[in-house]
Protein backbone atom coordinates (compact mmCIF):
# COMPACT_ATOMS: atom_id res chain seq x y z
CA UNK A 1 0.00 0.00 0.00
CA UNK A 2 1.69 3.38 -0.49
CA UNK A 3 1.86 6.14 1.57
CA UNK A 4 -0.74 8.50 1.33
CA UNK A 5 0.18 12.71 1.02
CA UNK A 6 -1.93 15.59 1.57
CA UNK A 7 -0.18 18.27 -1.11
CA UNK A 8 -2.53 21.38 -0.12
CA UNK A 9 -4.70 22.86 1.88
CA UNK A 10 -6.95 25.76 2.49
CA UNK A 11 -9.89 27.15 4.51
CA UNK A 12 -11.95 30.43 4.16
CA UNK A 13 -12.92 32.70 6.69
CA UNK A 14 -14.39 32.07 9.69
CA UNK A 15 -17.28 33.71 11.17
CA UNK A 16 -20.21 35.25 10.35
CA UNK A 17 -20.89 34.80 6.25
CA UNK A 18 -23.27 36.92 5.38
CA UNK A 19 -25.07 36.11 1.85
CA UNK A 20 -23.11 32.69 1.25
CA UNK A 21 -24.29 29.67 1.24
CA UNK A 22 -23.20 26.02 1.71
CA UNK A 23 -21.91 25.48 -1.48
CA UNK A 24 -20.64 28.83 -1.95
CA UNK A 25 -18.49 28.33 1.03
CA UNK A 26 -17.19 24.33 -0.12
CA UNK A 27 -16.93 25.93 -3.51
CA UNK A 28 -14.65 28.89 -2.05
CA UNK A 29 -11.97 26.61 -0.42
CA UNK A 30 -12.32 23.96 -2.76
CA UNK A 31 -11.46 26.49 -5.92
CA UNK A 32 -8.49 28.03 -3.88
CA UNK A 33 -6.98 24.42 -2.91
CA UNK A 34 -7.15 23.18 -6.57
CA UNK A 35 -5.70 26.25 -8.08
CA UNK A 36 -2.99 26.13 -5.15
CA UNK A 37 -1.66 23.17 -6.07
CA UNK A 38 -1.90 23.36 -9.66
CA UNK A 39 -4.51 20.66 -9.77
CA UNK A 40 -7.30 20.95 -12.65
CA UNK A 41 -11.01 19.96 -11.12
CA UNK A 42 -11.42 17.44 -14.14
CA UNK A 43 -8.19 15.33 -13.04
CA UNK A 44 -10.13 14.53 -9.59
CA UNK A 45 -11.02 10.74 -9.47
CA UNK A 46 -12.94 11.34 -5.71
CA UNK A 47 -14.64 14.25 -3.90
CA UNK A 48 -15.72 13.97 -0.07
CA UNK A 49 -17.95 16.47 1.12
CA UNK A 50 -18.19 16.64 5.19
CA UNK A 51 -21.00 18.03 6.38
CA UNK A 52 -23.71 17.43 9.12
CA UNK A 53 -26.44 19.63 8.75
CA UNK A 54 -27.06 21.54 5.84
CA UNK A 55 -30.98 19.78 5.33
CA UNK A 56 -31.34 20.78 8.98
CA UNK A 57 -29.93 24.57 8.71
CA UNK A 58 -30.64 25.44 5.29
CA UNK A 59 -32.95 22.85 3.57
CA UNK A 60 -29.95 22.06 0.92
CA UNK A 61 -29.35 18.67 0.58
CA UNK A 62 -27.00 16.80 -2.26
CA UNK A 63 -24.34 19.68 -1.56
CA UNK A 64 -21.30 16.87 -3.12
CA UNK A 65 -23.37 16.59 -6.58
CA UNK A 66 -23.80 20.63 -6.41
CA UNK A 67 -20.31 20.95 -5.39
CA UNK A 68 -18.57 18.84 -8.34
CA UNK A 69 -20.84 20.59 -10.65
CA UNK A 70 -19.91 23.96 -9.60
CA UNK A 71 -15.72 22.93 -9.32
CA UNK A 72 -15.87 21.62 -13.21
CA UNK A 73 -14.97 18.12 -11.40
CA UNK A 74 -17.77 16.10 -13.31
CA UNK A 75 -17.41 12.84 -13.65
CA UNK A 76 -15.63 12.45 -10.40
CA UNK A 77 -17.36 9.90 -8.18
CA UNK A 78 -18.85 12.29 -5.39
CA UNK A 79 -19.86 11.67 -1.62
CA UNK A 80 -21.09 13.66 1.60
CA UNK A 81 -19.57 12.23 4.71
CA UNK A 82 -21.49 12.68 7.99
CA UNK A 83 -20.42 11.56 11.40
CA UNK A 84 -22.13 14.92 12.91
CA UNK A 85 -19.52 17.03 14.33
CA UNK A 86 -16.78 14.49 13.81
CA UNK A 87 -17.84 14.75 10.05
CA UNK A 88 -14.28 16.17 8.93
CA UNK A 89 -11.96 14.20 10.56
CA UNK A 90 -14.35 10.95 9.39
CA UNK A 91 -13.73 12.60 5.84
CA UNK A 92 -10.36 12.53 6.25
CA UNK A 93 -10.39 8.82 6.90
CA UNK A 94 -12.49 8.32 3.89
CA UNK A 95 -10.55 10.42 1.48
CA UNK A 96 -7.64 8.67 3.00
CA UNK A 97 -8.90 5.25 2.72
CA UNK A 98 -10.02 6.17 -1.40
CA UNK A 99 -6.42 6.30 -1.94
CA UNK A 100 -5.13 4.22 0.14
CA UNK A 101 -7.30 1.24 -1.60
CA UNK A 102 -5.94 2.48 -4.97
CA UNK A 103 -9.28 3.55 -6.21
CA UNK A 104 -8.05 7.06 -6.49
CA UNK A 105 -5.36 9.12 -7.53
CA UNK A 106 -6.61 12.39 -6.44
CA UNK A 107 -9.20 12.89 -4.00
CA UNK A 108 -10.35 16.34 -2.85
CA UNK A 109 -12.04 16.88 0.73
CA UNK A 110 -14.08 19.65 1.31
CA UNK A 111 -15.25 19.93 4.70
CA UNK A 112 -17.55 22.95 5.68
CA UNK A 113 -21.42 24.41 7.67
CA UNK A 114 -23.17 27.42 7.21
CA UNK A 115 -25.36 28.27 11.07
CA UNK A 116 -25.00 31.93 11.52
CA UNK A 117 -28.46 32.73 10.24
CA UNK A 118 -30.27 30.39 12.68
CA UNK A 119 -30.97 31.53 16.43
CA UNK A 120 -28.68 30.14 19.25
CA UNK A 121 -31.83 28.02 20.38
CA UNK A 122 -32.49 26.68 17.07
CA UNK A 123 -28.96 25.86 16.63
CA UNK A 124 -28.68 24.13 20.23
CA UNK A 125 -31.58 22.15 19.40
CA UNK A 126 -30.00 20.92 16.03
CA UNK A 127 -26.59 19.95 17.50
CA UNK A 128 -28.88 18.32 20.28
CA UNK A 129 -30.24 16.04 17.89
CA UNK A 130 -26.93 13.94 18.18
CA UNK A 131 -28.04 12.70 21.48
CA UNK A 132 -29.50 9.70 22.23
CA UNK A 133 -33.72 10.22 21.82
CA UNK A 134 -34.06 9.31 25.33
CA UNK A 135 -31.42 11.78 26.88
CA UNK A 136 -33.02 14.41 23.84
CA UNK A 137 -36.57 13.98 25.10
CA UNK A 138 -35.26 15.24 28.73
CA UNK A 139 -33.89 18.30 27.02
CA UNK A 140 -30.12 17.24 27.11
CA UNK A 141 -27.75 18.73 25.82
CA UNK A 142 -24.31 19.12 24.83
CA UNK A 143 -23.45 21.87 26.87
CA UNK A 144 -25.36 20.20 29.58
CA UNK A 145 -22.87 17.10 29.32
CA UNK A 146 -19.62 19.53 29.35
CA UNK A 147 -21.02 21.45 32.50
CA UNK A 148 -21.58 18.07 34.55
CA UNK A 149 -18.35 16.30 33.23
CA UNK A 150 -16.12 19.51 34.46
CA UNK A 151 -17.80 19.81 38.11
CA UNK A 152 -16.84 16.00 38.46
CA UNK A 153 -13.52 16.51 36.99
CA UNK A 154 -12.97 19.61 38.66
CA UNK A 155 -14.26 17.80 42.58
CA UNK A 156 -12.46 14.13 41.54
CA UNK A 157 -8.86 15.47 40.63
CA UNK A 158 -9.18 18.90 42.93
CA UNK A 159 -8.63 20.73 39.41
CA UNK A 160 -8.37 24.43 39.51
CA UNK A 161 -11.38 25.96 37.56
CA UNK A 162 -8.89 28.76 36.38
CA UNK A 163 -6.80 25.83 34.37
CA UNK A 164 -10.08 25.60 32.16
CA UNK A 165 -10.21 29.23 31.89
CA UNK A 166 -6.25 29.11 30.89
CA UNK A 167 -7.38 26.94 27.74
CA UNK A 168 -9.52 29.76 26.56
CA UNK A 169 -6.66 32.42 26.97
CA UNK A 170 -4.21 30.22 25.54
CA UNK A 171 -6.56 29.38 22.14
CA UNK A 172 -8.01 32.94 22.16
CA UNK A 173 -3.91 34.20 22.03
CA UNK A 174 -3.29 31.63 18.79
CA UNK A 175 -6.11 32.68 17.20
CA UNK A 176 -5.08 36.22 16.98
CA UNK A 177 -2.14 34.99 14.20
CA UNK A 178 -4.88 32.60 12.52
CA UNK A 179 -6.12 35.50 9.75
CA UNK A 180 -9.35 32.98 9.19
CA UNK A 181 -10.04 32.83 13.04
CA UNK A 182 -13.56 33.93 13.92
CA UNK A 183 -12.10 35.58 16.69
CA UNK A 184 -8.83 37.29 16.58
CA UNK A 185 -8.30 38.94 20.43
CA UNK A 186 -6.87 38.15 23.67
CA UNK A 187 -9.43 37.05 25.85
CA UNK A 188 -7.95 37.64 30.18
CA UNK A 189 -8.59 35.05 32.52
CA UNK A 190 -10.62 37.35 34.62
CA UNK A 191 -13.09 38.14 31.65
CA UNK A 192 -13.61 34.48 31.45
CA UNK A 193 -14.14 33.55 34.90
CA UNK A 194 -16.12 36.35 35.19
CA UNK A 195 -18.68 35.66 31.80
CA UNK A 196 -22.04 33.98 31.90
CA UNK A 197 -22.72 30.78 33.37
CA UNK A 198 -23.84 28.40 30.54
CA UNK A 199 -23.99 25.45 32.47
CA UNK A 200 -21.87 25.51 35.99
CA UNK A 201 -19.40 25.47 36.38
CA UNK A 202 -18.66 26.30 32.60
CA UNK A 203 -19.22 29.97 31.37
CA UNK A 204 -19.58 31.67 28.14
CA UNK A 205 -15.61 31.70 27.02
CA UNK A 206 -15.89 28.18 27.84
CA UNK A 207 -17.73 27.44 24.76
CA UNK A 208 -16.83 27.64 21.05
CA UNK A 209 -19.20 30.06 18.70
CA UNK A 210 -21.65 28.98 16.13
CA UNK A 211 -20.01 29.26 12.93
CA UNK A 212 -19.26 29.65 9.18
CA UNK A 213 -16.87 28.35 6.69
CA UNK A 214 -15.05 25.79 4.74
CA UNK A 215 -11.75 24.19 4.45
CA UNK A 216 -10.38 21.65 1.61
CA UNK A 217 -7.66 19.18 1.98
CA UNK A 218 -6.15 17.47 -1.38
CA UNK A 219 -5.01 14.21 -1.16
CA UNK A 220 -2.63 11.76 -3.61
CA UNK A 221 -0.29 8.78 -3.39
CA UNK A 222 3.04 9.95 -2.39
CA UNK A 223 4.32 9.00 -5.97
CA UNK A 224 1.88 11.66 -7.54
CA UNK A 225 2.84 14.16 -4.74
CA UNK A 226 6.07 14.41 -6.18
CA UNK A 227 5.30 15.33 -9.46
CA UNK A 228 3.68 18.62 -8.17
CA UNK A 229 5.84 19.72 -4.97
CA UNK A 230 8.86 18.74 -2.81
CA UNK A 231 6.73 20.05 0.46
CA UNK A 232 3.69 17.55 1.53
CA UNK A 233 2.62 16.00 4.47
CA UNK A 234 1.83 11.89 4.73
CA UNK A 235 -0.87 10.48 6.87
CA UNK A 236 1.27 7.91 8.84
CA UNK A 237 -1.51 7.27 10.98
CA UNK A 238 -5.42 7.49 11.19
CA UNK A 239 -8.40 5.50 12.80
CA UNK A 240 -11.88 6.22 14.07
CA UNK A 241 -13.68 4.25 17.38
CA UNK A 242 -17.01 4.83 18.90
CA UNK A 243 -18.27 5.09 22.57
CA UNK A 244 -21.58 4.70 24.10
CA UNK A 245 -24.59 6.78 22.72
CA UNK A 246 -25.60 7.14 25.96
CA UNK A 247 -23.79 9.23 28.00
CA UNK A 248 -23.89 8.12 31.63
CA UNK A 249 -23.73 4.24 30.79
CA UNK A 250 -19.91 5.02 30.58
CA UNK A 251 -18.12 3.36 33.33
CA UNK A 252 -16.08 6.75 33.66
CA UNK A 253 -17.28 10.16 32.40
CA UNK A 254 -14.22 11.53 32.33
CA UNK A 255 -12.74 8.93 30.03
CA UNK A 256 -13.96 9.31 26.19
CA UNK A 257 -13.32 5.42 24.87
CA UNK A 258 -13.82 6.42 21.39
CA UNK A 259 -10.25 9.13 22.01
CA UNK A 260 -8.19 6.05 23.70
CA UNK A 261 -9.25 3.97 20.89
CA UNK A 262 -8.84 6.18 17.90
CA UNK A 263 -5.82 7.17 19.54
CA UNK A 264 -4.08 3.50 19.79
CA UNK A 265 -4.99 2.95 16.33
CA UNK A 266 -3.65 5.99 14.87
CA UNK A 267 -0.45 5.40 17.29
CA UNK A 268 -0.05 1.95 16.13
CA UNK A 269 -0.79 2.12 11.84
CA UNK A 270 1.98 5.65 12.20
CA UNK A 271 4.80 3.65 14.67
CA UNK A 272 4.41 6.85 16.41
CA UNK A 273 3.62 7.49 20.07
CA UNK A 274 2.43 10.29 22.18
CA UNK A 275 5.94 11.24 23.11
CA UNK A 276 6.43 11.56 19.51
CA UNK A 277 4.07 14.23 18.89
CA UNK A 278 4.98 17.63 17.75
CA UNK A 279 2.12 19.66 17.39
CA UNK A 280 -1.59 18.85 18.37
CA UNK A 281 -5.08 20.10 17.09
CA UNK A 282 -7.93 19.20 19.67
CA UNK A 283 -11.56 19.52 19.64
CA UNK A 284 -12.25 22.12 22.51
CA UNK A 285 -15.82 22.43 21.26
CA UNK A 286 -15.44 22.84 25.47
CA UNK A 287 -12.53 23.36 27.23
CA UNK A 288 -12.75 20.73 29.29
CA UNK A 289 -12.60 18.53 26.50
CA UNK A 290 -9.00 19.63 25.60
CA UNK A 291 -8.11 17.93 29.19
CA UNK A 292 -10.28 14.38 28.12
CA UNK A 293 -8.40 14.57 24.86
CA UNK A 294 -5.18 15.02 25.95
CA UNK A 295 -5.46 12.58 29.11
CA UNK A 296 -7.32 9.87 26.32
CA UNK A 297 -4.46 10.57 24.17
CA UNK A 298 -1.60 9.97 26.38
CA UNK A 299 -0.67 13.14 26.69
CA UNK A 300 -0.93 13.47 30.03
CA UNK A 301 -2.22 10.70 33.10
CA UNK A 302 -5.99 11.12 33.91
CA UNK A 303 -6.55 13.76 35.69
CA UNK A 304 -3.36 15.60 35.58
CA UNK A 305 -3.98 17.50 31.87
CA UNK A 306 -5.09 20.87 34.04
CA UNK A 307 -1.84 20.81 35.76
CA UNK A 308 0.14 20.69 32.33
CA UNK A 309 -1.84 23.13 31.04
CA UNK A 310 -0.97 25.55 34.43
CA UNK A 311 2.61 24.93 33.90
CA UNK A 312 2.47 25.96 30.34
CA UNK A 313 2.90 22.69 28.60
CA UNK A 314 0.49 23.10 25.84
CA UNK A 315 1.70 26.67 25.27
CA UNK A 316 3.07 27.47 21.39
CA UNK A 317 6.33 27.48 23.15
CA UNK A 318 5.55 24.66 25.16
CA UNK A 319 6.59 20.70 25.46
CA UNK A 320 3.53 20.16 23.05
CA UNK A 321 1.74 23.27 21.31
CA UNK A 322 -2.40 22.82 20.93
CA UNK A 323 -4.28 24.86 19.25
CA UNK A 324 -2.24 26.67 17.66
CA UNK A 325 -5.09 27.69 14.96
CA UNK A 326 -6.76 29.20 17.86
CA UNK A 327 -8.88 25.83 18.23
CA UNK A 328 -12.68 25.49 17.77
CA UNK A 329 -12.57 28.63 20.76
CA UNK A 330 -11.33 30.88 18.82
CA UNK A 331 -11.02 29.93 15.13
CA UNK A 332 -14.74 28.50 15.60
CA UNK A 333 -16.91 25.56 15.16
CA UNK A 334 -18.29 25.62 11.81
CA UNK A 335 -19.45 21.34 12.08
CA UNK A 336 -18.76 19.80 9.15
CA UNK A 337 -15.26 21.75 8.29
CA UNK A 338 -13.57 21.80 12.23
CA UNK A 339 -12.11 18.27 11.64
CA UNK A 340 -11.06 19.44 8.30
CA UNK A 341 -9.65 23.06 9.33
CA UNK A 342 -7.59 20.81 12.17
CA UNK A 343 -6.09 18.70 9.34
CA UNK A 344 -5.36 22.11 7.42
CA UNK A 345 -3.04 23.64 10.58
CA UNK A 346 -1.40 20.42 11.03
CA UNK A 347 -0.56 20.22 7.56
CA UNK A 348 0.67 23.92 7.37
CA UNK A 349 2.68 23.47 10.49
CA UNK A 350 4.40 20.38 8.70
CA UNK A 351 5.20 22.24 5.70
CA UNK A 352 6.42 25.57 7.68
CA UNK A 353 3.18 27.49 6.23
CA UNK A 354 1.83 28.65 9.35
CA UNK A 355 3.72 31.98 9.56
CA UNK A 356 3.49 33.55 12.91
CA UNK A 357 1.92 30.73 14.26
CA UNK A 358 4.81 28.36 13.35
CA UNK A 359 6.36 26.01 15.64
CA UNK A 360 9.21 23.43 14.92
CA UNK A 361 7.16 20.17 13.93
CA UNK A 362 8.25 16.95 12.10
CA UNK A 363 4.98 15.19 13.29
CA UNK A 364 1.18 16.30 14.35
CA UNK A 365 -1.73 15.06 15.44
CA UNK A 366 -5.75 16.16 14.82
CA UNK A 367 -8.38 14.61 17.21
CA UNK A 368 -12.40 15.66 16.10
CA UNK A 369 -14.78 14.83 18.28
CA UNK A 370 -18.45 13.84 17.23
CA UNK A 371 -20.96 14.53 19.91
CA UNK A 372 -19.58 14.28 23.17
CA UNK A 373 -17.30 11.65 22.07
CA UNK A 374 -19.71 9.47 20.71
CA UNK A 375 -17.43 9.04 17.88
CA UNK A 376 -13.89 9.98 17.14
CA UNK A 377 -11.18 10.03 14.39
CA UNK A 378 -7.79 10.53 15.19
CA UNK A 379 -5.24 11.80 12.77
CA UNK A 380 -1.37 11.50 12.66
CA UNK A 381 0.50 13.40 9.55
CA UNK A 382 4.40 13.51 9.38
CA UNK A 383 6.13 16.19 7.11
CA UNK A 384 7.63 14.56 3.59
CA UNK A 385 11.24 13.24 3.74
Amino acid sequence: MERVAIIDASMTQFGRREGAWIVDLLAEAGIECLEDAGVAADDLDHLYVSNMTSGEFEGQTGVMNALVHDLGGMPAYTQRVDQTSASGGAGIYAAWQSIASGASDMTLLVGGEKMTHRSTAETTDIIASVTHPVEYKHGVTLPSFAGLTARHYLERFDASRESLGKVAVKNHRNGVDNPHAQFQKEVDLETILESPIVADPLRLYDFCPITDGSAALLFCPESVAREYTDTYAVVSGVDGATDTQVVHEREDPTVMGGVVESGKGAYEMSGYGPDDIDVAELHDMFTILEFLQMEGLGFAGQGEAWTLVEEGYTERDGELPTNTSGGLKSKGHPLGASGVAQGVEIYEQLVGEAGPRQVEADVGLCCNVGGFGNCVITTIMEAAQ
